[in-house]
């Protein structure tokens, strides 16, 4: 079993975050711009044989403008790597992020590098959770 990478994605900003081989723990590995992507999502799928993105719903589950950018970009990244690609709810992850930054006494200078990472691992924490 190889590992899962999950993707936050936003319209500046994407978080990434990976999971160990066993699919038992997330980790933060990164925040990458928008227009790198593409570039840099190569070097991210080795030894990963499953993506996942975050899909945005409103809290009644319905789907917006960033819920069809968020399958765009998913089919986008399935053909740019051969990997397939799931879309998980990722209601709350951000608030949930943006929380535990606060509880941990991150500044605030520093929360807007590192929240897009931190939810993409809450994300990928909710998948592993789930038993995949």
């Amino acid at each position: 079993m190889g590992r899962v990478l999950a993707l936050d994605y936003g319209s500046v900003r994407i978080g990434v975050a990976l999971s160990d081989s066993l699919r038992i723990t997330a980790q933060p590995f990164d925040v990458i711009p928008v227009e790198d992507i593409e570039h840099r999502l190569p070097s991210m799928v080795r030894d990963v044989d499953e993506i996942i993105v975050g899909l945005p719903t409103s809290l009644d589950g319905t789907e917006g403008p960033s819920a069809e950018a968020a399958r765009s970009f998913a089919k986008r990244v399935e053909e740019l790597t051969g990997i397939p690609v799931q879309l998980v709810d990722e209601r709350f992850t951000t608030v949930e992020a943006q929380r535990a930054l606060l509880e941990g006494g991150v500044r605030r200078s520093h929360r807007k590098e590192v929240i897009d990472k931190v939810a993409a691992t809450l994300l990928l924490e909710g998948y592993l959770g789930k038993g995949t």
